[in-house]
């Protein structure tokens, strides 16, 4: 095929309907998300073994179920960083490429650390090859497999901040999103990058947190009711 008939092709090619698409990814990503903490509230006591393990023990089905929330959450992040790849690849199809690397890299770490809050169940499952082990030393042990965990979300969030950090640019760059968008997800990547230094993270963690909820809602609901600008993007996708 040939260059004019490509762009011919692209020009004919309408976003509309793949940024509502992106849109409602996003917000199963979000519900997701939000039910998958939901589950989890209050079984993890933060330095108490042993009511960690009761409670765990205690809520089993629920702790299983906010577990398969988190990980179809994730499945739902990378459908949207496929997404987003897409949309602004005409913004700068390098750019967009590497924003996506950064937020797989991201969900591998988030998946892979999931695996650490699966091991709590099996140590304080009470298998016979365990009964070498006293109680005391399985619960602590079980509270140091959440912990991994709890390493492996600040981890990841470093890559998500690099991840929002490019999308910011991106938007802010393209001419079919409102620009305050961009500068939203740029200051929430900021935000998440403070993960790179704990005693930060820990002090800042509330508005970093809210800061990232608050723009990544902006965003997910402008995809979802009001879509991109079309004629801009294929603008750029043309000039692309």
């Amino acid at each position: 095929m040939n260059t004019p008939v490509m762009m011919e092709r692209i020009a004919e090619a309408s976003p509309r309907p793949g940024a509502r698409i992106t849109g409602v990814v996003y917000l199963l990503y979000f519900l997701t998300a939000v039910l998958g903490e939901f589950f989890m509230r209050g079984l993890v006591v933060s330095g108490d073994a042993g009511a960690t393990a009761s409670n765990l023990l205690a809520h089993q089905p629920l702790f299983r179920l906010g577990l398969a929330t988190g990980l179809i959450a994730t499945a739902c992040y990378i459908a949207v960083t496929a997404l987003f790849y897409g949309l602004f690849k005409p913004v700068n199809r390098s750019l967009s490429l590497l924003a996506a690397f950064f937020s797989l890299v991201g969900c591998a770490i988030l998946a892979f650390g999931s695996l650490f809050q699966l091991a709590p169940l099996a140590v304080l499952g009470g298998g016979q090859y365990l009964s070498v082990f006293k109680v005391e030393q399985l619960r602590a042990l079980a509270l140091m497999f959440l912990e991994l965990n709890t390493q492996a979300v600040s981890i990841c969030l470093v890559f998500f901040g690099f991840y929002d950090l490019l999308i910011g640019y991106l938007i802010f760059r393209s001419a079919f999103l409102p620009r305050i968008l961009g500068v939203l997800m740029a200051l929430a990547g900021l935000g998440w990058l403070t993960f790179l230094s704990p005693p930060v993270a820990n002090y800042l963690s509330p508005y970093t947190l809210v800061l990232g909820f608050l723009s990544e809602l902006s965003l997910m609901l402008w995809l979802l009711v009001r879509g991109v600008n079309v004629q801009r993007w294929k603008e750029q996708a043309s000039a692309a």
